[in-house]
């Protein structure tokens, strides 16, 4: 590693290329932390906005009205205002509006800007996947729900063993875009300051003056990060496609 940091070090002295996150060793921890932060940031929201995709999905399907009416009110509200909005929403609104915890430096909030990033996008990425998984589980034929009922399978127990494996083979594609829109959008997290990424980066660049520098690596490691989720799911839906449900 200290050679290829010597060597970096070099080609600075050189040509004035300046990638500070390879030969310099505290510029290199920060940048390591922040894709660590991203990564994290990524994976939660992707779990909890599956999450809350397959049950919004589950509860359109409720009897009761009112029910339905307020998945669509979420659905509506998350899905026709901005992700920043949001955010800002959240982190500047209503976090105070919750109680503080008093530390030794004074008040702190109950949550964390990281812990709002999480709720917030999980939520705006989930309005999309209720939609994204209802429309898995309409294009399955009502015979199918008919056929499990028949057979003793209540509701619940129908869509859990039959109705969902199915729905997700089919909105397998329409997912992969909106988790991959999810991880572009964790970049809105440096508005409120988490250490992800770009809010990193920006320091680096703001500290050493190589912007274009930071520029390009942050666009290459987000299309390595996104390229790697795309073929995963690509891999998955592979790997679970079903003769009539896929063109394979």
């Amino acid at each position: 590693m200290q050679t290829i940091a010597a060597w970096f070090h070099a080609l600075y002295e050189t040509t004035g290329i300046n990638l500070t996150i390879i030969y310099d060793a505290f510029d290199r921890a920060r940048f390591i932390n922040g894709f660590l932060v991203t990564i994290e940031l990524s994976v939660i929201c992707i779990f909890f906005s599956i999450v809350i995709g397959i049950v919004g999905a589950w509860l359109q399907g409720s009897q009761l009205v009112w029910t339905r009416r307020i998945v669509q009110a979420y659905i509506q509200l998350f899905r026709n205002t901005p992700p920043l909005v949001q955010m800002y929403f959240f982190y500047f609104g209503l976090s105070n509006l919750l109680p503080r915890l008093h530390a030794a430096g004074g008040d702190q909030p109950l949550l964390s800007g990281f812990a709002w990033a999480c709720i917030s996008l999980s939520f705006f990425a989930g309005a999309f996947n209720v939609e994204i998984f209802r429309s898995g589980i309409e294009a399955i034929p009502h015979s199918t729900l008919e056929a499990a009922e028949a057979l003793g399978y209540t509701r619940l127990s129908a869509y859990r063993h039959i109705i969902l494996p199915l729905a997700v083979r089919v909105c397998l594609p329409a997912l992969n875009n909106n988790l991959v829109n999810l991880v572009k959008t964790t970049t809105l997290a440096y508005a409120i300051a988490v250490p992800e990424l770009l809010y990193v980066s920006a320091q680096i660049w703001s500290d050493n003056v190589n912007v274009p520098e930071m520029m390009v690596v942050l666009l290459l490691v987000y299309f390595a990060l996104v390229g790697l989720l795309v073929l995963g799911m690509h891999r998955l839906e592979f790997r679970l496609r079903l003769p009539g449900y896929s063109r394979t």
